[in-house]
């Protein structure tokens, strides 16, 4: 019964986040766009960084109130749900293509951000504002070159895809008074629900009598990536199922380069021996996986979408359990 309040406290600021995101990005899209920003410069940076403000907001202020551990947690096990349950879900539904134009790239995007924050986090230890800053020198880096080739009009269905499906959203604020309270509303949301997760994800560890590490690589990582996953398995039942694919590589991008960048830069990322041993070479084989299939420009079909889900179902259990 102990644990019951902080059980639903958390759930409350999960659900919080979740929705104050949501009212954020409507927001900021419809801002921009009485502002004349392009729809395609809305979908690269409002929607990607707003479906990565869940992981945001709560790895800085985990890191904040002196626990960094939960933070590295929350992305790594945030980017290995993104792929095994944001794909393997809708796989279940529906084959995901892996032939459109762009995923090649921005897939080698996501590789090489995962190979170098596991490099970093072997270079030091815990993980702190010079490693920070290279992580998110490199969303910076990945968003003008994102802006570089839309320029040149290069064919780049991720973004095409990030734009239309931010167009066909409903409910978008109709003047800037009501943009900016969205925004405003949105980071209210965003701050009070990270702080209940952050507050009570502690509080829940220590009554378990576990780190904050796991408790972010499960309820949390799981909690903050149900947008991505929300949002893919909607698409799906929808029939468009090559969403799936383009979100969930961008969410990981933005995840390691500009949340664990701004984690890194707010203050130390710890990362426990147990990530090193484990969690951080499931997340790079399940990227590594996804990339296979990509580079053989193989859809990922149902019986693959099953093993992802049960693949997640094992790792889960070695989290908890502990066979590690």
């Amino acid at each position: 019964m102990a644990l019951l309040a902080p059980i639903l406290l958390l759930t409350v600021g999960l659900v919080i986040l979740v929705v104050a995101g949501d009212i954020l990005v409507r927001g900021a899209a419809a801002l921009a766009r009485h502002w004349g920003v392009p729809a395609l410069i809305v979908g690269l940076t409002v929607v990607a960084f707003g479906t990565s403000a869940p992981e945001l907001v709560v790895s800085v202020s985990a890191v904040l109130d002196g626990v960094g551990n939960m933070a590295a947690g929350n992305i790594v096990g945030s980017n290995i749900a993104n792929v095994l349950l944001a794909l393997g879900l809708p796989a279940l539904i529906m084959a995901i293509p892996t032939n459109l134009s762009g995923v090649a790239r921005n897939t080698f995007v996501c590789v090489v951000a995962t190979v170098m924050l596991i490099v970093l986090a072997f270079l030091g230890n815990p993980l702190i504002w010079w490693q920070g800053g290279i992580l998110f020198a490199g969303i910076v880096i990945y968003l003008i070159w994102m802006a570089m080739l839309a320029r040149a009009g290069v064919d780049e269905s991720i973004l095409e895809e990030m734009a239309e499906i931010e167009e066909g959203k409903s409910g978008l604020p109709k003047s800037v008074f009501w943009d900016i309270v969205y925004v405003v509303a949105g980071l209210i949301g965003l701050f009070l629900g990270g702080e209940l997760i952050v507050t009570n994800a502690v509080k829940l560890a220590s009554g378990l009598g576990v780190s904050e590490t796991i408790i972010g690589l499960t309820i949390v990582a799981i909690g903050t990536s149900l947008p991505e996953i929300t949002t893919v398995i909607v698409a799906t039942l929808r029939g468009h199922s090559e969403v799936a694919i383009g979100n969930v590589l961008g969410s990981n991008v933005f995840n390691i380069f500009a949340v664990m960048g701004a984690a890194g830069l707010a203050g130390p990322v710890y990362f426990e021996d147990n990530l090193f041993q484990f969690d951080l070479w499931v997340m790079l084989i399940a990227t590594i996986v996804l990339m296979m299939f990509v580079m053989t420009r193989k859809p990922i079909g149902r019986k693959t979408g099953a093993i992802f889900v049960l693949a997640y179902i094992l790792y889960m259990l070695a989290v908890v359990f502990g066979f590690k």
